[in-house]
């Protein structure tokens, strides 16, 4: 690492000044191993740092499963570290640019990525994996790749291809004559506001509670329109048409009811709405079968089925997505060739995503493992046994990419207040995706 590049990382970090500068370059910057000390086989504990105990889980069965195909010529331990994401983060940060000991592995979640696209800190700590990806002669889904890309390099392997769909009452939607195939939003919107004026009942949110949740849900709808926050190369790309148009859906659907308001998808209010059946149908990635449905409407069970959502008629597709946790490993490390081999064998074969989706439900972020059998057999008991696979396999290519930048945090303040105003009536559309770019550039 150049002087100029560590005072840029250390800058970026809020250390300067305040760490130890390590002689050494890289090696004070990655964990301070060299290629003499690093384990070659053998019994091998991976220090994991994770913010989901469900991680644990399917690293501990992927070891075991590696192991037992003999692939490797190390017996893995894991020793988790349990912290919320933005802490493993700044920890990373912290203890590499002070050449202290620092994870093996690390899941990094989506939203906190941009932490490490600045000062060289990816670049200086993080293995990178283009090489890996590029083997695969394009199976790793370009979608799932583009979050954790940083100048043509990829630094992390995404868990799951966060594939958001139509979750929806089948004996509500039956009992209610509504088609679940309606081809558009705007239909399903016309649909849906008699619905509600006939019944109370809406099917969709619109988030209201903070910055993050209004963004997310307004997310989306846009990258399904085909919009995006930031293009591949990190710049605003909010100042388009699509953007107006996604929020004014939104706005017109909470008005006529289609949609309902409410601070966030997994808050007291969403719930009681869940279980009430004033909520009958909502837009969210396939993790929520699991955190949001199967933990807050257990009694539900087998009246839920997703579905692929309605296009808007002005173009996009029918796929859209939501979060992410992309694992990497720290280079330089005594372990770093053990956490890569795990790690390339969790996520980048087919034997390892297959696992990692019985242990935990992680869609496949690889082409080929769509067409695996086992996973079009799989029958979701929540879902009243429904195939899912036939719906993720037809959305897998068209999930659109996350585009990545430092300036995340910055937009999500201008862009998640001027969505809740628009929402709550207090602005247009127009003038708040408008004062959003504003306020971003200001």
């Amino acid at each position: 690492m150049t002087h100029t590049d560590r005072r840029s990382f250390l800058r970026t970090t809020g250390l300067l000044g305040g760490a130890l500068l390590l002689p050494g370059g890289l090696a004070a910057c990655s964990g301070g191993s060299s290629e003499s000390s690093a384990t070659a086989s053998g019994p091998v504990e991976l220090e994991f740092w994770t913010h989901d105990p469900g991680y644990v889980k399917t690293f501990t069965a992927a070891a075991k499963a590696y192991q037992a195909a003999g692939d490797t010529q190390f017996q893995y331990t894991l020793k988790p570290v349990n912290a919320d994401g933005d802490s493993l983060v700044t920890r990373l940060i912290s203890n590499a640019s002070a050449g202290k000991g620092t994870a093996d592995m690390i899941g990094i979640i989506i939203s906190t990525f941009n932490r490490l696209m600045t000062g060289g800190i990816a670049p200086n700590v993080l293995y990178d994996w283009s090489g890996d990806v590029s083997s695969l002669d394009g199976d790793l889904l370009p979608s799932r790749v583009a979050p954790y890309t940083l100048d043509g390099k990829v630094y992390a392997i995404e868990s799951d291809n966060c594939t958001t769909v139509y979750y929806y009452r089948e004996d509500l939607f039956d009992s209610l004559k509504i088609d679940i195939a309606t081809p558009t939003w705007e239909e399903m919107a016309e649909v849906g506001a008699k619905v509600s004026k006939d019944t109370g009942k809406s099917l969709g949110i619109a988030c209201t509670g903070d910055d993050t949740s209004a963004t997310n849900q307004y997310l989306q709808f846009l990258a399904q329109r085909g919009g995006s926050f930031f293009d591949k190369d990190g710049n605003l790309a909010l100042d388009t048409p699509e953007a107006v148009e996604v929020l004014k859906f939104m706005v017109d659907g909470v008005k006529s009811g289609f949609l309902l308001e409410v601070p966030d998808p997994y808050g007291p209010a969403a719930n009681a709405a869940l279980k009430s059946g004033k909520l009958i149908a909502i837009t969210m990635p396939n993790w929520f079968n699991v955190y949001g449905l199967q933990a807050n409407v257990p009694e539900q069970k087998g009246k839920w089925r997703l579905a692929a959502m309605p296009k808007f008629a002005g173009g996009g597709t029918r796929a859209s997505s939501l979060g992410g946790t992309g694992f990497a490993v720290i280079k330089n490390r005594p372990n770093t060739t053990a956490a890569h081999d795990l790690l390339k064998y969790t996520y980048l074969t087919e034997a390892g995503q297959v696992m990692r989706f019985k242990s935990a439900g992680y869609l496949p972020t690889l082409k080929s493992v769509y067409d695996n059998a086992e996973l079009l057999a799989h029958q979701d008991a929540y879902l009243g046994g429904q195939k899912v696979f036939e719906t993720y396999r037809e959305l897998a290519a068209d999930v659109p990419p996350y585009f990545q930048s430092p300036e995340l945090s910055k937009l999500v303040a201008a862009l998640g207040k001027q969505v809740q105003a628009a929402i709550k009536g207090r602005t247009t559309p127009e003038k708040a995706i408008a004062d959003a770019v504003a306020g971003f550039q200001g």
